[in-house]
């Protein structure tokens, strides 16, 4: 049974940025944060937690990016995310001890 046309993409654009953004956007967001917990928490525990968890955290970020109606919003909010975690890793100074 064929898919309603009213539930797919208009856009070839808009399926590329739902795409693009759920793989590279939810890798950048789920690495940032992963660097972001290494430095509040124990590393060798945050490392750990990574194996484990960041495959699943990951997943939910792709899932989250192909529900969003507007591909180019979700690239935003995962750029905004990953900018102010970086930020956040940056001017903690913890991380040069």
């Amino acid at each position: 049974m064929p898919a309603n046309r009213k539930h797919l993409t208009k856009s070839p654009w808009q399926r590329f940025a739902k795409i693009s953004a759920g793989f590279i956007g939810g890798y950048l967001v789920t690495q940032t944060f992963h660097m972001l917990l290494i430095q509040w928490w124990n590393p060798v525990n945050a490392i750990i937690t990574l194996q484990f968890v960041g495959f699943a955290l990951w997943l939910a970020l792709l899932i989250l990016a192909f529900l969003a109606k507007n591909g180019w919003k979700t690239w935003c909010i995962y750029l905004l995310l990953t900018f102010i975690m970086g930020i956040l890793i940056y001017l903690n100074p913890t991380l040069f001890k």
